[in-house]
């Protein structure tokens, strides 16, 4: 949750940039806010390799293959 006093002196400095300034201080919060999570160390994944038997392998890689990287236009 923001401050509120954080929040109202950050829009009072937003208001003194340039349109081109409020633009990079934009585009630097959206990184702040998309930034990933981090993930689970290899070493702790290491008790699941191998569990995979060769066909459910193939499965795996033919759903992910059927079903990603696909735009649904009607999605948005």
């Amino acid at each position: 949750m923001v401050n509120p006093t954080i929040k109202e002196q950050i829009l009072s400095d937003l208001d003194r940039l340039s349109p081109e300034e409020q633009t990079r201080a934009a585009e630097f919060v959206h990184s702040l806010a998309s930034r990933t999570p981090k993930g689970i160390p290899g070493r702790d994944l290491r008790r699941f390799a191998g569990i995979l038997d060769p066909k459910s392998g193939r499965e795996m890689i033919e759903a992910i293959e059927e079903g990603c990287e696909r735009v649904d236009l009607d999605e948005w």
